[in-house]
């Protein structure tokens, strides 16, 4: 009974020593299992320290690229604050030149009328020469006629004092009729006189004119050159105002394409720095872990 009950306690041992190595492999199995796990936790971490390296390289490039676009960035807008500053001074300088434009116009205009009413006084002036001549040549031929009229009278006197010498009211009357016409030739020679000094006095006002006309007329010649110079100058600052703008605009969809890829770079940014937290709090639970 004794060996009987050796042979159930060996048994009973046995049987526990094989539930004991049954329990022995599968820890000794699990525990590969979690070693060949820690092992391929270590490589996913190597790897991703790895990555991470590669990522935290790559940070700095963008970084970098980033600090240099923000300095071209500035450089850019100074450069548009430049370009804009020069706009507003080209306006500013077109917006002059059109009011002196303008100026030069009204005053050119002034001056053609002005010019115009002289040509007119001109014309009154020849038109008044041209009555005057006539009334002088009307004078002169009054005048002959006078001398002709008086050498007649004086014939006849001549001719009536030889012949009628006993009639001497008669004489006496031929004599105050001589001295009338004498009278009346003295006033038409002071009338001939005043009218010549008036025609030459008309004369000197008209080659005044004339001169004046001519100086207007060089003064209007001068402000057309100039008018057309400030025209031509006009169209250029027009044209470079144009250019501005063109460079202004280019600069400007320059500045959003820089913009834009910035925004694009935040954007790549957060999401690895997002993505290098996300690492760093793995790798963190699994030094955890592997502790």
């Amino acid at each position: 009974s004794i060996i009987r009950r050796q042979r159930q306690e060996l048994k009973l041992l046995v049987a526990e020593l094989r539930d004991r190595d049954r329990e022995l492999n599968d820890m000794v199995a699990v525990h590969e299992r979690h070693i060949q796990a820690w092992e391929d936790d270590r490589q996913k971490i190597l790897a991703l320290a790895e990555r991470c390296s590669l990522l935290t390289s790559d940070l700095n490039e963008r970084n970098a690229v980033i600090k240099s676009l923000t300095k071209k960035l500035r450089v850019l807008e100074t450069q548009h604050n430049d370009s804009k500053i020069t706009l507003e001074n080209t306006q500013q300088r077109f917006k002059e030149l059109a009011q002196k434009v303008t100026d030069s116009s009204v005053q050119c205009q002034a001056l053609e009328e002005k010019n115009q009413s002289l040509h007119c006084s001109v014309l009154e002036l020849s038109a008044k020469t041209g009555q005057l001549q006539a009334r002088e040549q009307e004078l002169l031929t009054m005048l002959q006629l006078k001398d002709k009229a008086l050498i007649e009278t004086t014939d006849q006197i001549t001719e009536v004092t030889s012949k009628f010498k006993t009639l001497e009211s008669a004489l006496r009357a031929a004599k105050l009729e001589e001295f009338s016409r004498n009278r009346e030739q003295q006033d038409l020679k002071l009338t001939l006189n005043d009218v010549m000094i008036q025609v030459n006095k008309m004369k000197d006002v008209l080659s005044e004119k004339m001169k004046e006309s001519s100086n207007h007329q060089e003064e209007i010649s001068h402000l057309k050159r100039e008018n057309g110079c400030l025209r031509s100058e006009l169209i250029l600052a027009v044209e470079e105002a144009q250019r501005k703008d063109q460079l202004y605009q280019f600069t400007k969809s320059k500045q959003a394409r820089i913009e834009k890829e910035l925004s694009s770079l935040r954007q790549v940014c957060v999401k690895q720095k997002q993505d290098s937290h996300f690492l760093h709090i793995n790798l963190d639970d699994s030094e955890d872990s592997r502790k």
